[in-house]
C-alpha cells in the first residue's frame, strides 16, 4: 500500500484494490484565513484526479473543498459516505456531479471489490458540524486508521477493528479560543499553554491506546498568511501557541516514550508493508527540515506567493448590501421558536457588534433587533462584510465559515457555553431540531403527545423532529413533514424504514374501559 500525503487532513491511498482520495484540501478557506501548512501547492493534481474512491470525513472547508472537488477529481469516484444523521454531505456532493455513493452503517465494515472499509461516524452537533468521523482501511496485508480530527469515544470498539500498521490523527489546534479573546494577555497566555498542552496530551493518549505501528501527525496546523492574522503561527515554538506544527509533536511523541512517530509533507509517499514503512519526501532532507526550522522566512515567501488570492476573495465579500437586522429576524425568528433546549442552555443575550448595525439575539424573548444600550451576556465582534456575506450566501454553519476564520473579537460573562455555538452550527430548521433531539436525548426527555386518539412519541425516530410541530396525520399514517417519514399509528410500525418503529399506544376511553 502506497499513501501520498496532500497537506492536512488529505491523503491519496493506493491499493492492489484501488485507490481512495482523502479530505483533499488545496484552497483557502475560512474567508481566506486558513491556508495548508506546509503547503500542496506543488503536488500533483493529475496524480489523485481519477480515484476509484472518496472520502469526506465531514463538511469543515479544511476537508471539504468543493472548488477542488469540482474543478480536479473526476465525478464517477465512488464516494464512500459516513452514516451522519443529516444528508447535507451526499446533497452537496451531488450538486458538484458525482453520483455514486455506498453509505455505509456507522462501524460496520463492508467489502468494496476486495478492500475492507470502516468508518466510524460522530454524530454529536458538536462534532464538526453535524458530524464527523474516522476511516479503516485494509487490503488484507496492511490496516490504516485515518482519525483525521475526529475524536471517537468508544475505544473498544475502535480498537477491534485492528491492529493497526499506521495512524493519522490530529495533535494541533483547530479553533480560536483563547486568541481572539478580549482579556488580559497574562490570563490568555496562561489558557492557550494549556490548550496546547491539553491538545497534545489527548493526541498522545488516542497514540497509546491505538497502539500503530507507526504514526503520522496530520489534520493540522493550518497556517495564517493574511497580514492580520500572521501572528497566530507558531513561528518561534512558543508554549503559549495553540498551532505546534509537526516537529513539535513528534519530538513530543519521542519525549514520552513513543519512537515511532513519520513526518510527512505534502507530495511525501508512504510505502507500507507488514512491520515496514518508507517515507519518501518530494524534497531533499534538509530542504524538508528548513520549513520547520525556518518557518518564518518559509511562511513569508507562500505568504507573498498567496497575497493576491486573499485580496481576491476579500474584494468579493459582500457590504453595505444587506440590511442586516431584518435579514437576521427573518432567518432566526423561525430557529429560535424552535429552539427550546438551546435557548434554555444559552440563556442570555449575546450582541453581534458590526460597528453599525449592533444586534441582540435574544434567547429569552427569542428575538433579533437592533442593540439598544441593554447589557449582554455574549458578545462578538466583527467586520460586517464577514456578517453579510454568511447572509447572502446563507451559510447554515456559521461555525464553519465566521468563527474558524478567526476574523473577530469575542468577550464573555463567565465560562464557555456551547450552546451558543450550535445554535450558530444549525442554522436551518432541519439542523436545529436535530440539535434540539439530539439535547433532548441526552437529558433523558421521554414525552408524549396526544396525536389522533393515540400516546405517541415526541422526536421523530429519524432525526428527533418535534411531531407536535411536524406531525401530521391522514387515514391513521402519521407523516413528519420533516423529511417525509411515516408511521402507522396502530402500532408504530415505521413505513419509510424497517428498523425506525414509533412509540404509540390508544389512549383507553372511559366508554373501553367499562
Amino acid at each position: 500500500m502506497d499513501i501520498t500525503f496532500l497537506g492536512q487532513a488529505g491523503l491519496f491511498i493506493e491499493t492492489k484494490y484501488g485507490s481512495i482520495l482523502c479530505d483533499p484540501w488545496f484552497n483557502p478557506a475560512y474567508f481566506a484565513s486558513w491556508f495548508p501548512f506546509p503547503s500542496n501547492e506543488f503536488v500533483d493534481r493529475a496524480k489523485i484526479a481519477k480515484p476509484d474512491y472518496l472520502y469526506l470525513s465531514h463538511l469543515h472547508h479544511d476537508h471539504y473543498d468543493p472548488d477542488f472537488l469540482q474543478q480536479h477529481v473526476h465525478k464517477d469516484a465512488t464516494v464512500l459516505l459516513p452514516a451522519f444523521p443529516i444528508d447535507k454531505l451526499e446533497r452537496e456532493l451531488r450538486e458538484l456531479g458525482f453520483h455514486r455513493f455506498i453509505k455505509t452503517k456507522n462501524c460496520e465494515t463492508v467489502d468494496v471489490n476486495g478492500l475492507s472499509v470502516t468508518i466510524m461516524a460522530l454524530t454529536a452537533p458538536t462534532d464538526g458540524p453535524i458530524g464527523d468521523s474516522s476511516l479503516v482501511v485494509s487490503d488484507g496485508e496492511v490496516t490504516i486508521l485515518n482519525q483525521n480530527d475526529s475524536r471517537p469515544v468508544d475505544m473498544d470498539l475502535l480498537e477491534s477493528f485492528g491492529p493497526f500498521d499506521v495512524h493519522f490523527l490530529q495533535f494541533s489546534g483547530a479553533i480560536w479560543y483563547p486568541m481572539v479573546y478580549r482579556m488580559p494577555e497574562t490570563a490568555k497566555e496562561v489558557l492557550a499553554k494549556k490548550k496546547r498542552e491539553n491538545q497534545m496530551a489527548r493526541a498522545l493518549r488516542y497514540v497509546k491506546e491505538i497502539g500503530a505501528t507507526f504514526v503520522v501527525p496530520s489534520a493540522g496546523p493550518p497556517c495564517f498568511l493574511d497580514d492580520d492574522l500572521f501572528h497566530f503561527n507558531d513561528v518561534h515554538r512558543d508554549d503559549t501557541n495553540i498551532f505546534p506544527d509537526q516537529t513539535v509533536f513528534l519530538e513530543y511523541l519521542n519525549e514520552n516514550g513513543v519512537h515511532t512517530g513519520r513526518l510527512m509533507i505534502p507530495d511525501s509517499v508512504m510505502s507500507l508493508t507488514t512491520g515496514v514503512c518508507e517515507v519518501k519526501h518530494p524534497l531533499p532532507e534538509e530542504e524538508v527540515q528548513r520549513i520547520f526550522t525556518q518557518k518564518e522566512d518559509y511562511l513569508r515567501r507562500y505568504q507573498e506567493r498567496q497575497r493576491p488570492v486573499i485580496e481576491a476573495q476579500k474584494a468579493s465579500w459582500t457590504r453595505n448590501k444587506v440590511d442586516i437586522v431584518a435579514a437576521l429576524q427573518s432567518w432566526f425568528h423561525p430557529l429560535l421558536a424552535l429552539a427550546d433546549l438551546t435557548s434554555a442552555g444559552v440563556n442570555g443575550l449575546v450582541l453581534l457588534d458590526c460597528g453599525s448595525p449592533k444586534v441582540v439575539i435574544d434567547f429569552h424573548q427569542r428575538k433579533v433587533y437592533e442593540w439598544n444600550g441593554e447589557d449582554t451576556d455574549y458578545r462578538f465582534f466583527v467586520d460586517r462584510a464577514l456578517v453579510e456575506t454568511c447572509i447572502e450566501k446563507h451559510h447554515e454553519d456559521w461555525v464553519n465559515e465566521l468563527f474558524l476564520s478567526c476574523r473577530f473579537a469575542a468577550e464573555r460573562k463567565g465560562g464557555f457555553n456551547e450552546h451558543i455555538y450550535n445554535f450558530f452550527k444549525c442554522l436551518s430548521p432541519e439542523r436545529i431540531e436535530y440539535l434540539e433531539g439530539y439535547l433532548a436525548e441526552r437529558a433523558d426527555v421521554n414525552e408524549l403527545f396526544e396525536c389522533a386518539g393515540h400516546m405517541v412519541q415526541r422526536r421523530c425516530p429519524h432525526l428527533k423532529a418535534d411531531l407536535t410541530r411536524f406531525g401530521h396525520v391522514e387515514d391513521g399514517i402519521l407523516t413528519c413533514r420533516m423529511h417525509g417519514w411515516q408511521w402507522e399509528l396502530d402500532g408504530g410500525r415505521c413505513l419509510t424504514s424497517a428498523d425506525r418503529p414509533i412509540y404509540s399506544k390508544p389512549i383507553e376511553t372511559r366508554e373501553a374501559k367499562a
